[in-house]
C-alpha cells in the first residue's frame, strides 16, 4: 500500500471514531479495508484517498452512509444471547407489566432481529393486551439495516434459535425459505436511522429498558463511558440497561449498577 494510501486509510479510521465512535485497531485493518474496497468500487473511486477526501466534501453523505454501513457490524440473528433474555423475562418483565405503557429501545438494532424478538418475548409473557400497550423503537447508524428492519422480512438463517411454536405464531411464510414477522409484533415496533454519538439523544421521554448488546466493545473507552451515562440520561429512574454478558462495565463510573447476566439498573430517585 503506498504512503497516499495508508494515510487515506488512516483519515477514515480517524473519521469513523470522530463521526461513529467505531474505533479499529490494528489487528482489524485488514478487515476495515476490505469494507472499504467495496466502498470505494460501488463508487467508482480510484483509492481510500479518494474515499478520505470526498468525506470532507460537501453533498457526501451518500458516501459517508456507505461508508458507517461498511464499518458497522450487523451480524444478528433471532433469540439471540437467550440468557440474558431469560434474565430480562425474569426480572423486568414482571416490573413493566404494572406500567401504562411499555417503553424499550434497541441501540444499534441492525436488521431488526432483537426489535422483533423483545416484541415476541413480551407478547408471549403478558399476552395480547401487554404488547397492545408497547413501544418499542430500533435505531441503526446504517441506513440499509434501518430499511431492511422495516420490511420485517427474514431467512430461515435468522430465525434458526426461533422454537417452531414461536415461529408458527409470529411468522408468516412467504415461501422460498422467507418468513415475515406478524402484523401484530410489527406494529409495536417502529425503525430510525441514528448515530449514537449524537448528542444529546433526541428523544422527549425516557424508555423504562434500554437493549445495547454487542456494541460497547467497538468503540475506545473513552467513548463507552461516554455513550453509558448518554443512556443512562435516557432512562428513566430503576429502569433497566441491557448488554451482551460479554460487555461489562467495570471500571466506567456511569450511574448503572450491575445486576448480573447482562442487567444493570439505574437507582430510583
Amino acid at each position: 500500500m503506498t504512503l497516499r494510501e495508508e494515510a487515506g486509510y488512516e483519515a477514515i479510521r480517524v473519521w469513523l471514531s470522530r463521526r461513529c465512535g467505531i474505533a479499529y485497531p490494528e489487528h482489524k485493518g485488514e478487515l476495515l479495508r476490505q469494507r472499504l474496497t467495496r466502498v470505494r468500487r460501488a463508487y467508482d473511486l480510484g483509492s481510500l484517498a479518494d474515499i478520505a477526501l470526498r468525506l470532507d466534501a460537501q453533498g457526501s453523505h451518500e458516501l459517508e452512509l456507505a461508508v458507517m454501513h461498511a464499518a458497522s457490524t450487523n451480524h444478528t440473528y433471532f433469540c439471540r444471547e437467550p440468557d440474558v433474555l431469560d434474565a430480562f423475562r425474569a426480572m423486568v418483565l414482571p416490573v413493566l407489566a404494572r406500567r401504562e405503557q411499555i417503553r424499550i429501545w434497541s441501540a444499534a438494532c441492525s436488521s431488526g432481529d432483537e426489535v422483533y424478538t423483545i416484541a415476541m418475548m413480551i407478547a408471549e409473557t403478558l399476552g395480547p393486551e401487554g404488547l397492545a400497550r408497547t413501544q418499542i423503537l430500533g435505531t441503526d447508524i446504517s441506513a440499509p439495516m434501518v430499511e431492511q428492519a422495516e420490511q420485517g422480512i427474514y431467512r430461515r438463517r435468522h430465525l434458526e434459535q426461533v422454537p417452531d411454536a414461536v415461529l408458527r405464531r409470529w411468522f408468516v411464510p412467504l415461501g422460498g425459505g422467507s418468513y415475515r414477522v406478524a402484523p401484530e409484533i410489527a406494529a409495536a415496533c417502529t425503525f430510525r436511522r441514528m448515530n449514537l454519538k449524537t448528542r444529546p439523544f433526541p428523544f422527549r421521554k425516557p424508555f423504562q429498558a434500554i437493549f445495547c448488546r454487542n456494541v460497547l466493545y467497538y468503540f475506545d473507552r473513552a467513548d463507552q463511558a461516554e455513550t453509558l451515562r448518554a443512556l443512562h440520561a435516557a432512562t428513566e429512574p430503576g429502569g433497566w440497561l441491557v448488554t451482551s454478558v460479554t460487555e461489562s462495565l467495570r471500571g466506567h463510573e456511569t450511574g448503572w449498577r450491575s445486576l448480573g447476566g447482562g442487567l444493570h439498573q439505574k437507582e430510583a430517585r
